[in-house]
């Protein structure tokens, strides 16, 4: 079952803030157009965005403008109508003396923030799979395993308005928290932007023809049960990029690859982020870093025909064992749904009554 986000269409342009290279208003050179939710990301704060604050301490608060309304801590208040049509990067005082640093969070800041239902790919980790992967403007780009939204929204920023995005989520309430994720960000549905529930397997063949993919992204449990159904819709050469939490999964899914005999060796690696403290002189390692999220894998569709060149190393002693993985060494957290339930009703996403969860069909 597929729905589309959106229906592509007129664009609007935007506004005569937005300037052309060299100058000139956008809106005065031919053909120019905004992209989707680029205007969200200028101009005065307004009624219903959501903006980051920071108090002189570091801590961050992110809320949702609204007129008439406060903003309350344990060290006083302020309304947001102080902030409501002024800058991006004002500071507003709250009734116990208190400085807050106003700003639109950025994408980072976003995904970090808002309601999940599923764990999210840290932007450590999207933005190594776009850079990775080479997801470029235009590209025509499978995603499975939708989570909360988070990578999608990375996805998109690299496709761009007039690429082309299929997201394939295999729970219904998964699907409808990333819809409402994305759809907040950009400010509307994405025209690049389709989502589908179900099975990868059972869905990439109805909605792509052999070959027409260039590039596919899995953040699943057991992506190897997927290599046939990526082979047959990755072009040559196209990149499968794929997520993983643990070194069992990640073994698994390089041995299949190797044995299936169209991918190119693949390659993995993981990494860690660690801020540092910036004091006059004073300038050390932060004691708190982002260490471990996941493994990331990537590897290149061979073309039709031509076998994968044999790798020429020995390996070690005891690297093949005999007894197979079972579903217990993949280590799958599953997620509550008295929390699905309550990310939902947070987000407005709540299935219609009756039960019926069954999304709408596309047009």
């Amino acid at each position: 079952m597929t729905t589309s986000s959106s229906a592509p269409g007129p664009r609007a342009t935007t506004g005569p803030a937005d300037d052309a290279p060299g100058g000139a208003p956008r809106d005065s050179v031919p053909g120019a157009v905004g992209a989707t939710g680029a205007t969200l990301r200028r101009g005065p704060l307004r009624v219903g965005e959501r903006v980051q604050l920071t108090d002189p301490r570091g801590r961050l608060h992110t809320i949702t403008l609204a007129a008439d309304a406060t903003f309350h801590t344990h060290k006083g208040y302020f309304r947001h109508d102080e902030l409501i049509g002024g800058p991006e990067g004002s500071v507003v005082t709250s009734s116990g003396g208190v400085a807050y640093l106003a700003l639109r969070p950025l994408l980072s800041d976003y995904v970090l923030s808002m309601p999940r239902g599923a764990a999210v790919v840290y932007p450590k980790d999207a933005g190594q799979i776009v850079a990775m992967a080479d997801i470029y403007p235009g590209a025509r780009v499978i995603e499975a395993g939708v989570g909360s939204g988070a990578l999608t929204m990375s996805l998109l920023r690299a496709v761009g308005d007039h690429g082309y995005l299929h997201s394939i989520e295999r729970r219904e309430d998964f699907a409808a928290i990333a819809r409402a994720n994305v759809e907040t960000f950009f400010g509307g549905p994405h025209p690049a932007w389709n989502l589908s529930i179900g099975d990868l397997s059972d869905v990439m063949p109805q909605v792509e023809g052999p070959g027409q993919v260039d590039r596919v992204v899995l953040d699943m449990l057991a992506p190897w049960e997927n290599i046939d159904a990526v082979a047959h819709a990755l072009a040559p050469g196209g990149v499968l990029v794929a997520y993983v939490a643990t070194t069992t999964q990640l073994s698994r899914l390089a041995e299949d690859l190797r044995d299936d005999g169209r991918f190119t060796e693949p390659q993995a690696w993981e990494s860690m982020v660690r801020g540092w403290h910036l004091e006059g002189l004073a300038v050390r390692p932060e004691h708190r870093m982002i260490g471990h999220t996941g493994f990331l894998l990537t590897t290149r569709r061979m073309a039709d025909g031509v076998p994968a060149p044999e790798r020429r190393r020995r390996p070690a002693k005891g690297a093949y064992p005999e007894h197979e993985w079972t579903p217990d060494d993949l280590g799958e957290r599953p997620v509550s749904d008295k929390k699905i339930r309550r990310v939902r009703r947070d987000l407005g996403a709540v299935p219609p009554q009756g039960g019926d969860t069954t999304p709408p069909a596309a047009t």
